[in-house]
């Protein structure tokens, strides 16, 4: 799993946590400041997950070349 991913996940729990901290207490710059650290997180996520699946086109695409190699 991508680093980004891990991290933007951490970031999103985070954010959202703040975010509802600042409703609750009614802390306006706490409740934007976690809605900030969540979205992102959750863009920091999908470049991870982006990142991934490049990692996993590039892997099928060696396996099919070294396959077709050994014909």
């Amino acid at each position: 799993m991508d680093k980004n991913r891990k991290e933007g996940m951490k970031h999103e729990i985070k954010g959202g946590a703040k975010e509802l901290a600042g409703k609750v207490t009614g802390n306006k710059v706490k409740e934007v400041a976690g809605n900030l650290e969540k979205n992102a997180g959750k863009v920091q996520h999908e470049v991870g997950k982006q990142a991934d699946d490049e990692r996993k086109r590039e892997k099928k695409e060696q396996e099919a070349l070294r396959k077709n190699a050994n014909r």
